[in-house]
């Protein structure tokens, strides 16, 4: 038979109450008193279930992770992936457990879903628009975002920062000597893909060297299949052929690279390539990508410490949390030859 807060009272010569207080950690109890319980607890072999936790603290000790994107996949995407694994790792070290769910629309069912679940708090990936941000403020649940932003000042952002990715690519070419330069775009409606082209030609321009339209592919996801269409497309419709090419994210960098091949060019000798993630496959590429680190894991695993936070109502010092980029230079980027 199992045992019961009843029988840890019993055997302290405490309240249920004062059982419950101990359990829970919460309320004032003295030393003796808490000792006295802790003993019992201990001689009893008690292990509290959910069910029994959730009931003393109010708290059910579950999070919810929900995934906004398009796209497929998504769970087991390069970049997201690594964010749900170092969310799903801190979420155990915490003793959360946690419910995932993938949203294509960005709808309020998915916020209902976890709703039901009782969570007790949410982390919200990728993009969020205005009525989910006032649904969820109406439930008075606790949420932050990791890699998206809003204009909502009291909502907490933990994010890339996506315009340094781009001036770092931009400075690591025009540093080689590459002055004709194509760019491989993701998606611009969102925000990493825009900001990193921005930055990108914007750099550039300061340094004196643009990027003509011609020599832009705009891709319609961020998949490896579209970054090598986009790179064939391009190359056929720039009249000067690019000595380097920067994509806004890693697997449209691979799809470019596998289109450059094709193409019977070699990189980096012919024409180098730098993308941005540094996602598991950038360096078991031939030869091994240079691209800009982004702290995938980091955002996953501070995302759940502040949701902790947040959900034992601690202040947390700012809203907008943003991640600083490396640049990680490896074997598809050299100096441009003298013969170009």
């Amino acid at each position: 038979m199992s045992v019961t807060i009843i029988d840890i009272a019993r055997r302290a010569n405490v309240s249920k109450s004062t059982v419950s207080r101990v359990i829970a950690g919460t309320g004032y109890t003295s030393p003796e008193t808490r000792k006295k319980v802790l003993d019992a607890i201990e001689e009893l072999e008690y292990k509290p279930n959910a069910v029994a936790r959730a009931m003393v603290s109010q708290r059910t000790y579950n999070i919810g992770v929900i995934i906004y994107r398009q796209h497929h996949p998504i769970i087991s995407h390069p970049f997201y992936g690594k964010i749900l694994d170092a969310i799903l790792a801190t979420a155990e070290r915490l003793n959360y457990s946690v419910f995932v769910s993938t949203d294509k629309e960005m709808s309020l069912r998915s916020a209902d879903d976890m709703l039901e679940k009782r969570v007790d708090g949410l982390v919200l990936i990728s993009r969020l628009n205005q009525e989910m941000i006032g649904y969820l403020d109406r439930f008075h649940i606790p949420f932050l975002m990791v890699n998206g932003t809003t204009e909502s000042e009291h909502v907490i952002q933990l994010v890339n920062d996506d315009r340094r990715c781009g001036v770092l690519a931009a400075d690591h070419l025009f540093a080689l000597g590459h002055r004709q330069i194509g760019v491989i775009a993701g998606p611009q409606e969102h925000r990493s893909h825009y900001l990193r082209l921005e930055s990108f030609r914007g750099r550039l321009r300061d340094l004196g060297c643009g990027v003509s339209e011609e020599q832009v592919g705009y891709s319609p996801t961020s998949m490896f299949d579209d970054g090598q269409q986009c790179l064939l497309a391009m190359w056929e419709r720039s009249p000067i052929k690019p000595t380097a090419v920067y994509a806004t994210n890693d697997l449209l960098a691979l799809g470019a690279i596998r289109a450059i091949l094709e193409k019977g060019l070699r990189i980096p000798e012919d024409i180098s390539v730098i993308g941005s993630d540094n996602i598991d496959y950038a360096h078991l590429s031939t030869p091994s990508l240079t691209t800009i680190h982004i702290e995938k894991e980091k955002m996953g695993e501070d995302s759940v410490y502040m949701l902790d936070r947040l959900i034992q109502k601690q202040a947390l010092d700012g809203k907008r949390i943003e991640y600083e980029p490396k640049l990680m230079v490896r074997g598809t980027t050299s100096a441009i030859s003298t013969s170009k």
